[in-house]
């Protein structure tokens, strides 16, 4: 007798402790949180650098304005391209980890359902390397329009990055049909 009220007794902490790890994995709801605004916050700079852009082309850009404004639009892009990073990265962690998104579920167009379908941490890490290779892309872009090329050396370097991005752009594009 004593020994199955132990066992029960046992069974009860058991279950307690497992509610309680079950419940624990609310506390990703802090990443998830603070990875929304983080997307909100590039969303914010990338509009800021659209706009800066855009108030100088109005009043009139000289052809010495005119890398620093491209740098400008090319540096809203890298920041939009980021926000959705970490967008889809608090979307992800918040369906693997603590509950499916019901009105992902419920849009009428399958396409937009599998936008962020995220069914398993490989999958979460695939959309995230993906817009990563994206980020640097623009990052590596922005940086090359202002450079100036001045010997030889530096025109070989300079097509071997245009080739490097060429090749991680048809790289991931190969990935999607995978």
């Amino acid at each position: 007798m004593a020994s199955l009220l132990r066992n029960k007794a046992a069974g009860r902490i058991e279950s307690r402790f497992e509610r309680l790890i079950w419940k624990f994995r609310l506390v990703t709801i802090l990443p998830v949180v603070m990875s929304l605004m983080g997307s909100m916050t590039c969303f914010i700079l990338g509009t800021q650098e659209e706009i800066e852009a855009l108030q100088h082309i109005f009043k009139g850009v000289n052809l010495n304005e005119q890398t620093r404004l491209i740098g400008n639009v090319i540096g809203g892009i890298d920041y939009y391209v980021i926000g959705i990073a970490l967008l889809i990265f608090g979307y992800g962690i918040y369906e693997l980890i603590i509950s499916d998104i019901d009105p992902r579920h419920q849009e009428s167009s399958s396409e937009r359902r599998n936008l962020l379908s995220i069914d398993s941490l490989e999958s979460l890490k695939q959309k995230l390397t993906n817009v990563i290779v994206v980020a640097l892309i623009v990052s590596a872009f922005k940086t090359m329009i202002g450079l100036e090329v001045k010997t030889a050396t530096e025109l070989l370097l300079f097509c071997a990055c245009v080739l490097m991005l060429a090749l991680s752009a048809w790289l991931i594009g190969k990935s999607h049909n995978h």
